[in-house]
This record gives structure tokens, sequence and C-alpha cells, in this order.
């Protein structure tokens, strides 16, 4: 039979279509013996093996296409064999003719037609998907180039067939090589493009199965990225035919529910129980999911964004309980797997991305690639919670996925990456901006992942709905329509809302304790969290504050003051430093300060118009801002970290590099004096002694003066204190008898003497207009003392009186600087301060209205501190004339003696006018006691000295009395009112003062 087959084959050939069955049977099996020698005699040989067998197998099956049922698993058998031959002639040709048939049998018009026939077109299909076990690369090719063939030509036909055809696409692997890739990933294309809408809907699944295994191949990058744009394009296709696939699908899925009930076996699919269409859904999110942590950067990217923008512009398909799924089994799982692989990722630095591209720093490591995807990740997610938290809240289980989202925020924030940490800061300002439900056009979040068109939705798609429970009884278009509607948001429980902004709160201090404590260590390695970050974290507590500012506490409050503190405290890496600092001249906030004072302006607004529960909190305001003030002076050390200051050093000389706090603390100032003008008069502010604290953080500023690191700072901190003294001492003297406020006074007083008396010396180079000035401000706090302590010393403590007239006692005193020129003396003396302080002395050393023993008691101890003082200075005025011989005495020492000289005579005056009962006998002999001293100044050498003496010696003559036995007879002798002693004492004066 087989040597008849050799020397007449082609009469086989002719005659077999008019063979009975079983002869073709013998004839197929002749040709397949004959094939087998010639397949054995290859093996091994290098020789051209013998076709004959292979060729006229395809002749016959050929010829008798009419009945291919009958010798298509026999031949068809056959030729796979010899597809796996070693031989690649061999191997050609049993392809070549395994490919011919099946194309053959497709084309054929059969009766019934393939259509009406689904049992036989899976028949001539099967071998073609068989060819898939097979590793041969050309034999796979031959494959791959038949599918594209047939579904040129058969694709609006192929019916139940597509399955097969889709898993001969996405059998290919990625180690069989780019052109086999290729190719399949050709036919997938066409399938997208062009079929979708012929195949059973039951097959979509596949589609995105094989769509998204093409994405995992790592062979060719364009590939993998042209692949995600064919999901995005699926699932374009999936909102615009939804109606039709949903219920094809349902029916799809009651056929097979009811066969499994007669089978008495359970349905087992993907994503049970959720609805089929839903379950489409899921599976491409489940594909893009996968493709989100691929090995390559791009095609994580891609995935993401593609994902994101997926579940943005369709998520309102799903029906409401399918949320679930996503949440959990798409959602938080990719983040899990994301932050795994991020933060277990490589640091050894990438030297190149192949070929010649060459890799920027930012992304030259696999941990920061990691990165990048976890910023898109977590800022996918959030969003989703921001656009769809009212629907997710109605879940049953949202406070538990809120949680996770936080932790989620919470661990990303804590991450040593700075991408990653300002990235996770964003995303909880994200979620934070959830107050009501917005209604505003549903739209992609972001754009698609890869050049591929935007979906365009029917109809309009809104958030309306976002909080309603979606029933999915009515068809897809009622539902978008119903979007557009007005309908109110689910009312959630109030408590339960309230519940998740505190897990916010409690996130937000886990992150602002851990990032702003100071590092254990201080080597290279220790993270230093940057400006941007901080400065996020701090911009998050107004929007946070405003869901729990009802239950916000004093503890709360303390807990917000050690994130305050420790964020500004935080040094600059010298890196960053020029382009986050302004220069030191600059009176400059850094946003970070901006931010800190922001959110204590937020509480500020807050309490002032709160409940009188929240107003208990003003002090610890006070106090957060006065720590703040003190930076002026003593800046933040931020643990054992070593700064350099930006004034003294320069960036490349220090690692780390300290902020300017002098604009920072001096408008924490402003907004303490200004707070407390509006709060001096709270209960509160009075109990916790606040005006006691201002005074003394403003003593060190003060104290310092121009040893401040600024000169603006010890202007300002006079100035503010005029302020609040001005507006606080009234409030002291209401209050007096509270003794809520006798601490304060020793404060006080302290603070003016250390102001007034600083120890600290001006600065060379300041100019006399500058000098003047700056005695004007010391003017100033004397004229406060004048007008408002004094005058009410019957409210104030005798000890502070006491203080105070000493310090003006101290203050009439001439004084300036060794290092003045002469010419600068008379200028530099301070001559206004001095005379500021000796005229308020005079003021307040006697009263024609004493009404209470106190103001008796002031008048009484401010005459006996200037006599004193008067006494002082005219001793030493005797003795340096006395030493100088003929050399004129120092200008300011003759203007200080002349001072005095006119202040005794206008205090005698006083004296004489005053009531006598308000003149104590103490104070009548200081006074007398002054004319010894007054007339050893006679032979002093200075005119103008003598012009003063003249007119201090005169107010005497009331005091000079004859004996009292005599008096009556003196007068009725010389009829004259007094003698007049003391003119013989001018008789000598003049003389003198003229030569």
């Amino acid at each position: 039979m087989e040597l008849f087959l050799v020397h007449h084959g082609n009469l086989s050939w002719l005659l077999s279509r008019y063979l009975d069955d079983v002869s073709l049977h013998h004839l197929i099996n002749a040709l397949c013996s004959l094939s087998l020698e010639a397949m054995d005699m290859a093996y091994g040989n290098n020789k051209e093996p013998s076709l004959f067998a292979v060729a006229k197998l395809l002749e016959t099956g050929l010829v008798n296409m009419h009945r291919i049922e009958i010798l298509w698993r026999p031949l068809t058998g056959h030729l796979l064999e010899v597809c796996q031959h070693p031989n690649s002639r061999m191997r050609e040709w049993g392809a070549e003719a395994l490919t011919s048939l099946i194309k053959a049998g497709l084309t054929f018009n059969h009766e019934p037609p393939l259509s009406q026939n689904q049992r036989l077109q899976l028949l001539l299909l099967n071998p073609l998907k068989e060819l898939s076990s097979i590793n041969h690369p050309d034999i796979r090719l031959k494959q791959l180039e038949c599918v594209l063939q047939i579904l040129q030509s058969q694709g609006d036909s192929l019916g139940p067939g597509w399955p097969l055809v889709l898993g001969v696409m996405g059998a290919i692997r990625s180690d069989q090589g780019e052109s086999l890739i290729r190719t399949a990933f050709q036919c997938l294309q066409l399938v997208v493009t062009d079929f979708l809408p012929t195949m059973p809907c039951t097959c979509l699944q596949i589609v995105v199965d094989v769509a998204g295994s093409f994405g995992l191949h790592n062979q060719e990058l364009n590939i993998s990225l042209t692949s995600i744009g064919l999901l995005w394009n699926i699932s374009d296709y999936f909102f615009q035919r939804g109606e039709i696939i949903e219920k094809e699908l349902n029916k799809e899925e009651a056929m097979q529910q009811k066969q499994a009930e007669e089978k008495g076996i359970t349905l087992n699919r993907p994503f049970h129980p959720a609805p089929p269409f839903d379950c489409l859904w899921l599976c491409l999110y489940a594909k893009l999911g996968e493709l989100c942590v691929d090995p390559r950067p791009a095609v994580r990217k891609s995935a993401g964004q593609t994902l994101f923008s997926t579940i943005g512009a369709h998520g309102t398909l799903l029906q409401h309980s399918t949320w679930h799924t996503v949440i959990w089994k798409v959602l938080f799982h990719l983040l899990d797997r994301v932050r795994e692989s991020s933060t277990t990722a490589d640091k050894e630095k990438i030297e190149s991305g192949g070929g010649n591209i060459l890799i920027h720093h930012s992304r030259d490591t696999a941990e920061k690639q990691w990165a990048e995807t976890w910023v898109l990740t977590l800022a996918g997610v959030a969003r989703i919670f921001n656009t769809r938290r009212y629907l997710l809240q109605s879940l049953g289980d949202f406070s538990q996925a809120w949680d996770v989202l936080l932790d989620h925020i919470q661990s990303a924030a804590l991450s040593k990456n700075n991408e990653v940490s300002l990235a996770a800061l964003k995303s909880f300002q994200e979620i934070l901006q959830i107050v009501s439900p917005v209604r505003e056009m549903e739209k992609p979040d972001t754009p698609p992942a890869i050049n591929v068109p935007v979906p365009v939705l029917i109809g309009t798609v809104t958030a309306t709905g976002l909080g309603r429970s979606f029933m999915r009884t009515d068809s897809i278009g009622e539902r978008i329509g119903r979007y557009n509607a007005t309908e109110p948001p689910v009312v959630t429980d109030e408590i339960e809302d309230l519940n998740l902004w505190w897990a916010a709160w409690n996130s937000w201090f886990r992150i602002g304790s851990e990032s702003t404590k100071p590092p254990a260590s201080c080597d290279k390695m220790t993270f230093i969290p940057s400006q941007p970050f901080l400065t996020a974290l701090i911009q998050i507590f107004p929007a946070l504050y405003q869901h729990i500012k009802t239950g916000f506490s004093m503890d709360d409050l303390q807990k917000l003051g050690v994130i305050l503190h420790g964020a500004v405290s935080v040094p600059i890496s010298s890196d960053a430093s020029p382009f986050i600092l302004p220069s030191y001249t600059e009176a400059v906030l850094t946003s970070l300060q901006e931010a800190v004072l922001t959110a204590l302006d937020v509480l500020q607004k807050a309490i002032c118009v709160g409940s009188e529960s929240m107003q208990i909190m003003y002090p610890a305001i006070f106090d957060q801002l006065l720590a703040f003030v003190e930076f002026s002076c003593k800046p933040p050390q931020y643990g054992q970290l070593e700064t350099k200051n930006i004034a003294n050093a320069k960036y490349n000389q220090a690692e780390w590099v300290a902020l300017n706090y002098v604009p920072f603390a001096e408008r924490s100032l402003e907004v303490v004096v200004d707070l407390y003008q509006k709060t001096a008069c709270h209960k509160a502010v009075v109990n916790e002694r606040v005006l006691q604290n201002i005074i003394k953080t403003l003593r060190m500023p003060l104290s310092l003066k121009y040893a401040c690191p600024s000169e603006s700072t010890w202007k300002l901190a006079v100035s503010s204190l005029l302020k609040v003294l001005s507006i606080g001492l009234p409030v002291a003297r209401q209050h007096a008898s509270s003794g809520k406020f006798d601490s304060m006074w020793p404060e006080l007083a302290n603070t003016f003497e250390n102001f007034l008396f600083t120890k600290s010396s001006p600065p060379d180079n300041l100019s006399i207009q500058e000098f003047q000035r700056n005695e004007s401000i010391d003017v100033e706090v004397v004229q406060l003392i004048s007008t408002e302590i004094l005058p009410y010393a019957n409210f104030i403590p005798k000890e502070f009186v006491g203080q105070i007239m000493t310090m003006l006692n101290r203050g009439s005193i001439h004084s300036q600087s060794s290092s003045f020129t002469e010419a600068e003396i008379d200028i530099r003396m301070r001559e206004e301060f001095s005379k500021m302080c000796f005229e308020t002395l005079l003021q307040f050393s006697f009263s024609n209205k004493v009404t209470t023993p106190q103001e008796g008691y002031i008048s009484r101890m401010a005459l006996s501190v200037l006599l004193k003082r008067s006494q002082d200075v005219l001793y030493r005025y005797i003795e340096d004339e006395r030493l100088s011989g003929k050399c004129p005495l120092p200008r300011q020492q003759v203007t200080e003696i002349i001072f005095v000289l006119k202040a005794v005579s206008t205090l005698i005056d006083s004296l004489k006018k005053t009531q006598p009962e308000n003149v104590d006998a103490n104070t009548w002999a200081q006074v007398i006691a002054l004319y010894p001293t007054l007339v050893e100044c006679i032979t002093c050498s200075s005119s103008e000295v003598c012009s003063a003496l003249k007119e201090a010696l005169v107010p005497f003559k009331d005091f000079m009395h004859p004996p009292a036995s005599k008096i009556c007879s003196f007068i009725s002798d010389h009829a004259i009112d007094f003698p007049p002693l003391l003119f013989g004492i001018f008789e000598c004066i003049l003389p003198v003062a003229n030569e």
C-alpha cells in the first residue's frame, strides 16, 4: 500500500474523495506510517528529509474537507507529532500543513455552517491551541501567523472559538523571544481594536487576562506600556457597552448557576459573589494592580496612573457592595505590596538605564524608583477615599478601612525618603478636604497612563449619588441618569464621623512627634526631616482642627505645642539652605514659621468665639508664643546636633544650618501683644499670671539690649512692653487685693532696671542720631512709670515703689560711655533721660493732694531719695573742683551740678507751697542740711554754676529765723518779716563769679 502511494500519489489524492470512511482511514494510516518512517530517518541525519507523506496528508485533508470530522483527529494528531521533530525542515512542513488545514477548515462552506456547528469549530481550532505546548520558536511563530490570518479573515465569525484563539495569544512566555511576543501582541491589538463587540461577553475576562499578561512580559518595554493602554481601551469599551455586557453576563450566570445546581456543585469564579459585570471590572483592576508592582519603574507608573484613572472615571458603575472588594482586595492589597517592595528595595546605585540612557540622580537606585511608585499609589488611594467617602462610609467597615489608610499614610510619612514622606502628607491633606459631598462632574483623576484615547462618557456622571446604595435592578443608563439628580447624601452618624477625625488627629500627632523628635545620635546617617515636609505637616492642622475643635482639649493643645516647638527647632541641611533661607538681613519668615503661626492663629480665633471651657486655653497659647519669642536671643537646640548660624558660617562649613529665628520671634511677639490686648481681663489670663510671664520673657532681650542678635528685637520688646503694661497695669491694680499679681511687681522692677541700666555697651559705630533715638525710648519707659505706676502707688507694693525710686535716683545721675569723644559727650550722656528721672522724682517728692497714707509714703520716699541724690552730687562736685585746680571740670559734670542746683531751688519752692502737715521733720532736716554744702560751692570758677547756686540759695532766706525768744522784739525793732542774712553771702559770691 505504501509503495503504491509512493508511485501513485496523485492518483490517491484524486481518488481519496471517493473512498468510503473506512478506506479513507486506511489511507490516512498508511500516510502516517510512511511519515513516521521519514521522521525516523531524519533523526541525526543532515540530509533533506522525505516530506512526501506530509504533503499527501495535507492534500488528502484538503480534498476531503466536506467530511473533515472523520479524519481530523488522526490527521492533525500526526501533524502535531511532526511539528515536534528536531529537524527544522520536517517541523516547518508539519506546521505549514497543520495551519493550512485549520485555515481551510474555517473557510470551507460546511453544512451546516460553522456558526451553527460550534462543536466542529472547536474541533478545527483545537490543534492550533495544542501547538502552544511545543517549545520550538519556529512552530510558535507559524501558530501565531495562522492566528493573525484567521483574525483578519474570520475574526467576525469565531464565536465560541474565541477562548481558544485568545489562549494561543496568552500562552506566549517572556523567555520565547521578542519576535514571538510582538506577533502575539499584534494579534491582541487587532482583537481589542476590531473584535471586542463581536466576541461573546464571557470572553472579555480572557481578553483582560491576556492583555495583563503582555504587560508583565519583560522582553519589550514598549509592548508592556502599550498593553496597559489596551487595558484602558478595554475599560472604555466596558463603560460604553456596559448595559449590553451586563445583560449577557447575567444571562450566562443564570445558566451556569442552574447547571451547577443540577450537578450539585458550587459555582466558582473570581471575586464571587460580586455580580458578573462587577467581577469583570474587578479582574481589570486586579490586572492593573499586578502591573503596579512590576519590577520596571515605567510599567509601574503607567499601570498606577491607569488604574486610578479607570476607577475614577468608571467606578460609578460598580454596585455598592463591590466597593468593599475594591478597597480591601485591590487598593489595600496593592498598598501593602508597594510598601513592602519599597522598604526592601536595593539602595545600590544604578549606573545607567541600558544603552546610552542616563538616569537622573533622583531615580538612580531601586529604592528611589520604588519611592515614586509608593507616592503614586498612596496618592491615588487617598483621592479615591476623598471622592468616594460618602459611598464608602455606608459599607459598614469604613472605620477599619479609614484606620488602615491612616496607617499607610503614617508609615509613608515616617519613611526616610523625603519624596515619600512629603507625598504622604499631601495625601493626608487630600482626605482632610472632605467636608460635605461635592457635586462636581466626575472625570478621570489623572490623565491616561500612555497615549490612548480618553473615553467619552455617556451622558454626565457626577458624584451626587456617592452615598446611595446602588440597586442593580435598573439599567446602567438609568443609573447614570440618576447621578445627575439632587438627592441628599446619606446622613452618617455624627459620633462615628467624629471618631474618624480623632483617628486622623492621633495619626497626625504620631507623625509629628516621631518626625520632630531629636535624634539620639548625630552621625552622618542621621535623618533630619526636610523643611517642606515639616511645613506640610503643620499646614495639615488647620484643616484637621475644623473637624475636631468641639472636643479639642488642653491635653491636645499641649501635644500640639510639642510638635510646633519641635518643628521650628529642626535645622536645615546646608545643601538646601541657600534655597530655603533668606539672607540674614531680611526679616522674612520661612514657610514653616508662617505655618506654625497660622496654626496658632486658627486656634486663637476658635477659642475667641468658643465656649468658656475653650477659653481656658488662652494661657497655653501665650506660653507657646512666648517660648517662640525667646528664640530671638536663645535659639532652640535640636538634640545634640551641631549647627552653624547662617550669619557667621558658610554653607559648606557645616552639615546643618540653624534658622534665623529673629523674624519669627518678633512676629510671635506681635501676636502676643495683639492677643493680650484682647484678653487682658479674661479670668484665665489673670489667674495664670500671663502678664508676669510676658514681662519675664521680655526681660531677656531688654537686658541684653545692644547685645541682642538683632537691634530690632530689643526695640520691639520695649515697645511691646509699653503696650502690654498700658493694658495690664490697670488690670493688675483692679486685682491688687487678690494677690494674683504680687509676684509680677518684682519681675517688672528688675526688667525696668536691667533695660534702663543695661550692662551691654552701644556699638562703636552707633551714630549720634541713633543714640538719641535710643535715649528717647528710655525716656518713654520713665514716662510710663510716671503716668501708669507712681500715681497709683496706693495699689502697688511698697517694695516695688522703693525699687522704682532707687532706679529713678540712679537714672538721675548723668552717665556716658568712656568711648565717646569729647564732642559727643553732651549728647551721649543721656541728659534727657537723667532729666526725666530727676523730674519724676521731683514730681512725686511732694503732693498737695495727699489722700492716703500710701501717697504720703511715696512722697516722703521720693523726697528722701532726691535730697540724698542732691547731697551726693554736691559733695562730689566740691571735691572735684578742689582737686582740679585751674583745669575746668568736664562739661557733663558742670551740667549735672547746674541741673541739681536748679532742682533744689524748685524743690524748696514746692515745699513752701505744700501743706505743712504733708512734710515731716526729717524732710526739713535734710533740706536744711543742704545749706552748708551749698555754701561750700561758692568758690566755684564757673559762672553758670554760680548763677544756678544763687538761685538755689535764695529760697533759704525763708528758713533763717532768730531764736524763738527774740523773734517778737527782732520784728518790732527792725520792722521786717525776716532778716536778709543771706545777702552777705551773695556779696561774697558775685565778685568771685565776676573774676
